[in-house]
C-alpha cells in the first residue's frame, strides 16, 4: 500500500543535485520510487567522482550553468511532465571575493536569481500536476556572514523568495517551502569541515554536537515534497541541529 511519501510515478528535478545536498535529495526520492533528473555544471555524470560525495546511480542528468539566465531558457525539459522542483543550487567565493564585483555578481546570480528563473520555467508543468517546489537556502540567511556577504544576502533573499512564490503560486495548486541547512559536510563547507580545529570550534556550538548530512536535508525535503505538509505554503524549515538556537 503506497505510503505518503511513496513518489512511485511522479517526476522530480533537483536543480544542483550532482552532489552534496542536493545529491542527497536526488538519490532519497530515488530511492522512494521517484524518476529523478538532476542538474550540475559539469559536461557529463561521468565527470563527477564519487569521493566528492556524488552519486548519480539512476539518475538522469543535464549540464545547466544556472548562473546564466539563457541557458535555464534553453534548457530541455526532462519530462513531459513534472511533479516535484527542488531547487538547490549553490556556490560560494571565499577570501572575501564576495566584496568584489565579479565574486557578488555570480553568486547572487546562482544562488538567487537561478531560483526564480527556475521557478517560472518550470511553473506551467508543476501546475498541471499540482505540484510542490522546495527551495534550499541556509541559516546563513538568517543573520550576518562577516566573510561572505553575497552569499548570506542570497539566502536571505531565498528564504524571502519562498514566502512570495508561496503566496503567489498557490493559486495553481503549487507548494512552495523551503529548508534551511545548518553546517553540512560537503564540498562549500571543506574550509571548515577539512581542519580538526575550526570543525571543532563550530561543532560546540550546535547543540546536538555534530554535523548535518546530506540524508538529514534530504529528510526535511521529503516531507515538504510529499502530502504530510499539504497545508504547509510559504515556510522555510530550519534543519541545523540547533546551531541557530
Amino acid at each position: 500500500m503506497p505510503t505518503d511519501t511513496d513518489f512511485s510515478g511522479k517526476t522530480v528535478l533537483v536543480v544542483g543535485g550532482s552532489s552534496g545536498i542536493g545529491n542527497g535529495i536526488a538519490q532519497a526520492f530515488r530511492a522512494r520510487g521517484g524518476n529523478v533528473h538532476v542538474w550540475g555544471t559539469r559536461a557529463s555524470a561521468d565527470e563527477y567522482d564519487p569521493m566528492d560525495g556524488s552519486d548519480l546511480t539512476g539518475l538522469g542528468y543535464s549540464c545547466v550553468d544556472v548562473g546564466d539566465p539563457d541557458a535555464i531558457a534553453a534548457a530541455v525539459l526532462p519530462f513531459p511532465s513534472l511533479d516535484v522542483l527542488i531547487l538547490c543550487q549553490g556556490t560560494v567565493v571565499y577570501k572575501r571575493g564576495e566584496f568584489e564585483r565579479a565574486g557578488w555578481d555570480r553568486v547572487m546570480a546562482v544562488n538567487l536569481d537561478s531560483l526564480m528563473h527556475c521557478a517560472r520555467k518550470f511553473r506551467p508543468q508543476l501546475a498541471e500536476s499540482r505540484g510542490a517546489i522546495v527551495i534550499v537556502s541556509s541559516i546563513s540567511g538568517l543573520k550576518a556572514n562577516i566573510g561572505n556577504p553575497a552569499y548570506a544576502a542570497s539566502k536571505a533573499g531565498a528564504i524571502s523568495l519562498t514566502k512570495s512564490l508561496g503566496q503567489a503560486f498557490a493559486a495553481d495548486g503549487i507548494r512552495v517551502n523551503g529548508l534551511a541547512p545548518g553546517l553540512v559536510d560537503t564540498k562549500l563547507t571543506k574550509v571548515t569541515t577539512a581542519h580538526p580545529q575550526r570543525l571543532e570550534g563550530a561543532l560546540t556550538a550546535i547543540p546536538q554536537r555534530r554535523m548535518g548530512t546530506p540524508e538529514d536535508m534530504a529528510g526535511a525535503a521529503i516531507f515538504l515534497a510529499s502530502p504530510l505538509a499539504s497545508y504547509v505554503t510559504g515556510h522555510t524549515l530550519v534543519v541545523d541541529g540547533g546551531l541557530s538556537l
